[in-house]
């Protein structure tokens, strides 16, 4: 099974902004932990999908 490069980040990127997302919702929870969670799962998409568009 052939994976196109950039699909594995692509992935963990949306399952982590999901979560950081879900941390944000929470009103117990720590803003500045779930904004950094949130962000970093958003620059995986991000970099992923620039992967996934540069190698065709």
């Amino acid at each position: 099974m052939k994976m196109r490069e950039g699909t594995i980040p692509t992935a963990l990127g949306t399952a982590v902004t999901a979560t950081g997302y879900a941390l944000k919702q929470k009103h117990g929870s720590k803003k500045m932990l779930a904004n950094t969670i949130f962000g970093f799962g958003l620059a995986h998409v991000v970099l992923g999908t620039i992967d996934l568009v540069q190698h065709r």
